[in-house]
């Protein structure tokens, strides 16, 4: 069963009703139908609020991490554990690859249903995950393989346990060891970037935001309840904060923006999935026409001039 949000609710009924007419065989009204649809989906998706965005970027059926590495990989190896505490499943690593190219795969993965979100801690990742992935990214510089990272999490686990295990620390580091990587990397923000949490897989040659995701410093739940002390004025926070794609490239904070499909991409997995694929492997094919002095200077000088302004 599809899942449907609010604004959602007139491409449902004209859905349903297409159900109906080929249930009927009624292929006149099938096809005035689907043009109906097209025209609703345009009129809506092209106006979109940022708050609707949010709710696309959250939606529970919008394609995690593992679906689009299922999608993506071929021959594809699952690198476990940080080698100094534990496995933390909110991060997968894969080895593998994507089309012709050897690659290896990092991403923040939310889990579906009770039993699945608990055990990938509904995709907040530890300490011990961040070194996971650190890892995973040190063995692709090492054999020269390019880097592939999925963001999609609401923020770093914020327990006790993390904090004792230095969280902190395990982001910090994932920022300066990513910043100094001599290999191609490209990150994508597939669903929600939230916090230290998305920016400890964030650092990479080409940043690039999905469609419909969304990037931020702190959750709008979280923004309101800070300044207004009051959670029910997300949509506000989510509309004061500019954390949607569009804005995050008008801003020059990230690089690209992947044309998902318009109705989102938990309608339509597989063409949001090539659309990745030919992003990333764009990417790589333009990154290695430069040489490693020239990749590492274009690196720094984009991580340098984040936030930069003239008055």
């Amino acid at each position: 069963m599809a899942t449907y949000l609010d604004f959602e609710s007139k491409i449902k009924f004209i859905q349903e009703d297409i159900i109906s007419a080929q249930v009927r065989h009624d292929e006149g009204l099938v096809t005035t139908l689907k043009a109906n649809l097209d025209k609703e989906v345009s009129k809506i998706f092209n106006n979109l609020s940022p708050f609707q965005q949010l709710q696309l970027a959250r939606h529970i059926d919008r394609p995690y991490a593992l679906d689009y590495i299922n999608l993506l990989m071929r021959d594809k190896y699952e690198i476990h554990g940080d080698r100094h505490f534990r496995e933390d499943a909110a991060i997968i690593c894969y080895l593998g690859y994507i089309g012709d190219e050897r690659v290896v795969v990092i991403g923040e993965q939310k889990g579906r249903g009770t039993k699945n979100k608990i055990k990938r801690n509904f995709g907040m990742p530890h300490p011990e995950g961040y070194r996971k992935a650190l890892r995973a990214a040190k063995l692709a510089e090492k054999f020269n393989l390019p880097l592939l990272m999925l963001i999609d999490t609401p923020g770093a686990y914020p327990g006790i346990g993390a904090e004792e295990r230095n969280q902190s620390e395990a982001i910090a580091r994932n920022l300066l060891e990513l910043s100094q990587l001599n290999t191609q990397t490209v990150s994508i923000v597939i669903g929600e970037g939230g916090s230290g949490g998305a920016l400890a897989i964030g650092v990479a040659d080409r940043l690039a935001m999905m469609r419909y995701s969304v990037f931020s410093v702190i959750s709008p739940e979280g923004c309101s309840a800070i300044l207004w002390n009051d959670p029910t004025k997300a949509e506000a926070a989510t509309n004061a904060m500019k954390i949607t794609s569009s804005d995050l490239k008008e801003l020059g904070l990230i690089d690209a923006i992947i044309d998902e499909p318009l109705i989102g991409a938990h309608r339509d997995r597989d063409a949001a999935a090539a659309a990745i694929k030919e992003y990333f492997l764009g990417e790589i094919a333009n990154l290695r026409t430069l040489s490693d002095e020239e990749r590492m200077e274009q690196r720094y000088k984009k991580l340098t001039g984040i936030g930069a302004f003239s008055e």
